[in-house]
């Protein structure tokens, strides 16, 4: 190969920068990202809004709220921030759901929680007579109150299979890749304990709570330094991003940490 391939095949593979006389190398790599494939539909999500929506998915499971209030949850949060824990917005609206402080939505430190925001809407849903028997952005719209009442209904079909995923309702629904690693990498335990209600995740899981607790940690994977995650008998790892059967169905949850660096 000549010199000049060899140069440009250099200068593709590693970014070069020159900044007051210092040169800085760096490798290039792909950005963390997340997909969703169920229910008809593939979604892509960046590492964040995969985080913030497991988040919104957990807290759901830790106050027995039904898998559509999770769907509503997320379409929400997709309309009011793009699944983003904004540190503003519109008057003093804050965080994944854009909740007021003044409107009796707990304090500007809560509403920026994500925990807090999720338990805060979902318990606000459930007071509300009948919603499970109105539409998505039906729902929505009468937790939020907002002046543009239709616009959640763009976001359903999205939210509906971010949700399915979350939810456990199909396996191996949600695989994250391309992660880096995290130092120091968040406690699991006290996060789910937080989270999810429990911090009992590893062993026997029944279906559902097993494939909803696996995505969760898929989800949260760079945040805790995951190199795998297996149940019943199949694999993600962070190395391939994917899902793999790696044994048999014995409906136990597994996770491995990836080795001290």
């Amino acid at each position: 190969m000549r010199r000049g391939a060899v140069t440009l095949l250099a200068l593709v593979a590693v970014a070069v920068l020159v900044v007051g006389g210092v040169v800085w190398w760096s490798n290039s790599r792909p950005e963390p990202k997340c997909v969703v494939t169920a229910a008809g539909r593939t979604v892509s999500l960046t590492l964040a809004q995969a985080e913030y929506a497991a988040t919104i998915g957990g807290v759901g499971d830790a106050e027995n709220m039904p898998d559509h209030a999770v769907t509503v949850a997320i379409a929400t949060a997709l309309q009011e921030s793009r699944l983003a824990n904004l540190p503003g917005g519109d008057r003093d609206s804050a965080g994944l759901f854009q909740q007021r402080p003044s409107q009796g939505w707990g304090t500007y430190a809560q509403v920026t929680d994500p925990v807090h925001a999720s338990q805060a809407f979902y318990r606000a849903l459930r007071k509300l007579p009948d919603w499970q028997d109105v539409t998505v952005t039906e729902a929505a719209q009468l937790v939020q109150r907002s002046a543009a009442p239709d616009a959640y209904a763009q976001w359903e079909p999205q939210a509906r299979a971010i949700a399915v995923a979350l939810t456990g309702e199909e396996p191996a629904a949600l695989r994250c890749q391309d992660l880096t690693p995290r130092t120091p990498p968040d406690d699991v335990a006290t996060v789910a304990a937080a989270e999810l209600g429990t911090a009992t995740l590893s062993g026997p899981q029944p279906a559902q709570h097993g494939w909803a607790y696996s995505a969760w940690l898929v989800a949260h994977a760079q945040r805790f330094d995951l190199a795998s995650v297996t149940y019943d008998g199949r694999t993600w790892t962070a190395d391939t991003g994917e899902w793999t059967t790696t044994g048999t169905s014995d409906g136990r949850l597994s996770l491995v940490r990836a080795p001290a660096r």
